[in-house]
């Protein structure tokens, strides 16, 4: 029963923000100096390196979210893989950061404000808007705004290379883009993370879209398409 209702409470949330699952398989939290190519670093991109400490901060302020949440013991028990998830979105911001400046983008304060007024009045405030990120995206408050420049600027380079984004095949297309750039990165991964698929552009084998439905219309084109399909 109370599974039930948390789905249905879901359903009717303003923001649908799919692939959340997708975000958290990912290997549980870890420690330790990094590998001996790169002392002390979780992952290298393009020569940049991510710490450890980087990385563990980023961690800990999703966990210190999640523990001031009402439902902060339901949280950290449903991301224990959090580490690993939270080195792929840093590893993903720096691929779009790279695609941006290849494609003739960029996003501007004022764009992400926009953007984060949308989505403050879909979720019907802001309260509603970080507790939904913090429980489906594992975004604590202080990184909402990375999180959105992330969005602005795949949503800009899908536009600028005449991509929907939202639908499989321009997501397809998309991954294709960034699997580029993440190969011109030479992306170098701790192996206590896991490795780098320079194919799929991830760290892992999640299949999650690189621009999340924030409205709910993919969910609502897949079923409209079920029930177009005939019936065997």
């Amino acid at each position: 029963m109370h599974s039930s209702t948390t789905a249905s409470r879901r359903r009717r949330s303003a923001l649908t923000l799919g692939g959340a699952a997708a975000l958290l398989v990912a290997a549980p939290l870890l420690t330790g100096c990094g590998d001996d190519a790169h002392p002390g670093a979780a992952a290298v991109t393009g020569g940049e390196r991510i710490s450890m400490g980087q990385l563990q901060s980023k961690v800990e302020a999703v966990r210190d979210a999640q523990r001031s949440a009402p439902q902060g013991q339901e949280m950290i028990k449903g991301s224990g893989q959090l580490t690993r998830a939270a080195l792929d979105g840093m590893i993903r911001e720096r691929i779009v950061k790279q695609a941006a400046k290849d494609a003739g983008v960029s996003v501007t304060r004022r764009e992400v404000g926009k953007y984060h007024a949308e989505l403050r009045k879909q979720a019907g405030g802001e309260k509603r808007l970080k507790d939904a990120l913090l429980q489906q995206q594992a975004v604590a408050p202080s990184q909402i705004d990375g999180w959105l420049r992330m969005q602005v600027a795949v949503d800009k380079i899908s536009k600028a290379k005449k991509i929907d984004p939202r639908t499989p095949q321009g997501n397809a297309k998309l991954r294709k883009i960034f699997s580029r750039t993440s190969e011109d990165l030479h992306i170098s991964v701790n192996p206590r993370y896991g490795k780098w698929d320079v194919k799929a552009s991830t760290l892992g084998h999640s299949s999650e879209p690189w621009l999340r439905d924030l409205t709910g219309k993919q969910q609502d084109r897949q079923q409209q398409q079920q029930q177009a399909q005939p019936q065997m």
